[in-house]
C-alpha cells in the first residue's frame, strides 16, 4: 500500500500521538515536522478540511485527526500490541475517557494558559483538578490494577491522555502549581513517571522548558 509518512509538529500533543502509536507496533515511517505559521503544500493538499496536523500518510491515502488516525493504526496493523481493547465494552469506555480528555481536560488546560486574570485562573485550575480526580479513578478501572490505562501496555487513553503530559508540567511551571499530586492522584503520579519514560515515548514527548518558550509566543 505505499510507505507511511507522519505529519506533525514538535509542540501539538495530537500530533505525537500517531508516532507513539506506530512505535509501539513498531512500525517504520517518515516524519515531515510543519510549520503552522507557513503551512505546506502537503498538508494543505492532505487535511483540505481542518488544514491541521497530525495527518498519516499511508502511501496516498490521508487520515486525519489523532484519534482516528490511532483506531486506524490498531486495526491496520493487528499483528503489534493492540491499542484499544478487543473486550466491546472496554472499547467503548476507552473511547469515553480519550473523548473527555480531549474535550474537558484540554479545555481546561487551554483556559489556564490563556487566562488574563487571577479568577480566570482560579476557575481553569478548579477544572483540571476535577479532570485529574476522575482520570484518577478511571486509571484503576481501566487499567485493573495494571501499569496503564491499557492493562501491563500503553492503550488508548494512555496515549490521548499521555500526550498532554510536557503541557502539563509547563502549565505547573508558568502557574506555579502542583496538578499531578501524590497525595491527590498518587496513581497519576506513577503512570506519568512510566509513560514518559517509555521507549516509544520518551523520544517524542517535548521538553516543559521548550513548551514554555512556545507558550509565550503564542499565548501570552
Amino acid at each position: 500500500m505505499g510507505e507511511l509518512k507522519v505529519i506533525g509538529m514538535w509542540a501539538s500533543p495530537f500530533a505525537i500521538r500517531p508516532r507513539i502509536a506506530l512505535t509501539i507496533k513498531s512500525i517504520d515511517y517518515e516524519y515531515f515536522e510543519e510549520d503552522l505559521r507557513a503551512k505546506s503544500d502537503l498538508l494543505l493538499k492532505s487535511n483540505p478540511v481542518h488544514k491541521k496536523v497530525p495527518v498519516l500518510l499511508h502511501g496516498d491515502r490521508p487520515i486525519c485527526e489523532s484519534l482516528v488516525i490511532l483506531q486506524y493504526i490498531d486495526e491496520q496493523w493487528t499483528s503489534g500490541p493492540s491499542i484499544l481493547p478487543s473486550d466491546p465494552y472496554d472499547r467503548a469506555i476507552a473511547r469515553f475517557w480519550a473523548a473527555y480528555v480531549d474535550d474537558k481536560f484540554f479545555s481546561a488546560m487551554l483556559g489556564m494558559l490563556k487566562a488574563q486574570s487571577e479568577e480566570a485562573k482560579a476557575e481553569a485550575l478548579g477544572q483540571i483538578k476535577v479532570g485529574l480526580e476522575l482520570l484518577e479513578k478511571a486509571l484503576k478501572d481501566c487499567g485493573k490494577g495494571g501499569a496503564f490505562y491499557g492493562g501491563e501496555g500503553i492503550g488508548y487513553v494512555d496515549i490521548t491522555f499521555g500526550s498532554y503530559l510536557g503541557w502539563v508540567r509547563a502549565v505547573e511551571i508558568m502557574g506555579e502549581v502542583k496538578l499531578l499530586d501524590e497525595d491527590k492522584t498518587p496513581g497519576l503520579v506513577g503512570w506519568a513517571e512510566r509513560f514518559c519514560s517509555h521507549e516509544a515515548v520518551k523520544n517524542v514527548m517535548p521538553e516543559a522548558e521548550k513548551l514554555i518558550e512556545y507558550a509565550k509566543k503564542v499565548f501570552l
